[in-house]
């Protein structure tokens, strides 16, 4: 019990903490959404934390993630400064490298606003993310891809994804379909041949093992054959 207490208590103090580091600078006014200070660098917050990083990230990302309801005022994400909304969620990272959250909330919130400029810097920071760590964070850059192919209809920007997936993303929890996500958006492409050639090598490669999804494969690849016929 004393341990818990003890836990506890630190807990609480790095939450002090934190509301300490983003409301230093911050004058009173009425909210706005440039309000959202800058976040101090990561040296800065490591010693902030009391040796709790996770805690101070976790507080961070609530902090975050509450900004955009203030007393009195709702601040919907377009109107939101996400050159700093994405040095926050930096800093998060940072804290908490494992944390799957940050990049949750960047591919599948910060990401999703009717902005198309705003969902290109959100997506290339997925990205930029993703490649620090591939076979953890693959799950944020392949919604990245949709949101490129569906939302933007760029389909150039969602196979530079796909490529990334193929080539980074190679853990053995990754799955395959994650591997023929390229294919598929240069077949949409009229990429035929650049999409058979992958999916040829990816059946060559001897990491598709289960016979239905070889088969659905295969008949694909038949299928992109049967097109370059003349």
């Amino acid at each position: 019990m004393q341990h818990r207490a003890s836990s506890l208590s630190v807990i609480l103090l790095v939450a002090l903490a934190a509301q300490f580091l983003v409301h230093w600078r911050i004058p009173p006014a009425q909210a706005r959404a440039v309000d959202l200070q800058a976040l101090p660098s990561v040296p800065v917050l490591r010693a902030a934390s009391l040796d709790e990083p996770i805690a101070l990230s976790k507080a961070l990302m609530l902090y975050l993630q509450a900004f955009d309801n203030q007393p009195g005022l709702s601040i919907p994400f377009r109107d939101l400064d996400y050159a700093r909304v994405e040095q926050w969620l930096t800093g998060i990272i940072a804290l908490d490298p494992p944390s799957q959250y940050p990049l949750l909330t960047a591919s599948r919130l910060y990401a999703e606003v009717p902005v198309a400029a705003k969902q290109r810097g959100m997506l290339d920071f997925v990205e930029r993310a993703f490649l620090q760590d591939p076979n953890r964070r693959w799950p944020w850059l392949a919604h990245a891809v949709v949101i490129a192919k569906h939302r933007l209809k760029d389909l150039p920007l969602a196979s530079r994804y796909a490529a990334d997936l193929r080539e980074h993303a190679r853990g053995e929890a990754v799955p395959h379909w994650v591997q023929q996500m390229e294919i598929f958006i240069r077949e949409d492409m009229n990429e035929a041949e650049s999409a058979k050639i992958l999916l040829g090598g990816l059946l060559e490669s001897g990491r598709v093992t289960d016979p239905k999804e070889w088969h659905f494969l295969s008949e694909q690849l038949k299928e992109l054959e049967g097109k370059n016929k003349p």
